[in-house]
């Protein structure tokens, strides 16, 4: 069977990454996370690991070229494999501008893995995202992020593994609203372009952790 291809979008604060555990571990995907790939090139001590440092503490988006290269270099490795062996792909948190999208559609059809391919919008209002990111926590000792939402807000630590919950550093009000506005800039492009593509799955997220999960099951059957 072709392997599954997903690519996760939606404000931040929607869950995304909730989700994507969810999924992930439903169907054995092979998560492809634009967090942790600016998150390990932001910590080599080279130019691009200090630019990308500087880039992301005033809130702003990585440059294309360097997302689509570590990500599309990551196909072409799983491709390299047996497909036998690959269940399916997930994307979270790209693509984020028109241009890595049509970039991803190129990808996956060059790879030969476009008709199981889907984009799902985790759809939340802005306002809902600027309130959960106000109220969301990180753990001190794991990092693990906390979302504001459903059982989570009544955490007093956390609970993976008991430490302690602080705000994050980013999530001031003034860098949300920026994070806010790049999406409305960037991304909201990207969702018309799947969508006119026929394959956007648009789930409503203003709703409990797993009724969202189970509106997404319903949706990609």
């Amino acid at each position: 069977m072709e392997p599954k291809v997903y690519t996760l979008l939606g404000r931040a604060g929607c869950g995304k990454g909730t989700q994507a555990k969810l999924l992930t571990d439903k169907f054995g995907l092979t998560y492809i996370g634009s967090g942790e790939i600016l998150r390990a090139l932001s910590g080599q001590e080279n130019f691009n690991g200090k630019k990308i440092k500087e880039v992301i503490s005033r809130g702003q988006l990585a440059p294309t070229f360097l997302i689509f290269q570590q990500w599309v270099n990551r196909l072409g490795e799983l491709k390299l494999a047996s497909n036998k062996d690959l269940a399916g792909i997930l994307f979270d948190g790209s693509p984020r501008k028109l241009v890595e999208a049509q970039m991803m559609e190129e990808a996956i059809l060059w790879y030969e893995w476009d008709k199981n391919f889907k984009a799902i919008l985790v759809d939340i209002s802005r306002e809902e995202a600027f309130n959960r990111l106000t109220k969301r926590r990180q753990c001190v000792k794991c990092g693990q992020l906390i979302p504001y939402v459903g059982e989570y807000k009544n955490l007093k630590v956390c609970d993976k593994c008991g430490g302690e919950l602080v705000t994050r550093q980013d999530d001031t009000p003034e860098a949300i609203n920026l994070r806010l506005d790049l999406f409305d800039q960037e991304v909201l492009p990207v969702i018309n372009f799947f969508e006119a593509n026929g394959r956007l799955l648009r789930i409503n997220g203003e709703q409990p952790i797993d009724k969202v999960f189970e509106e997404i099951l319903s949706k990609l059957q």
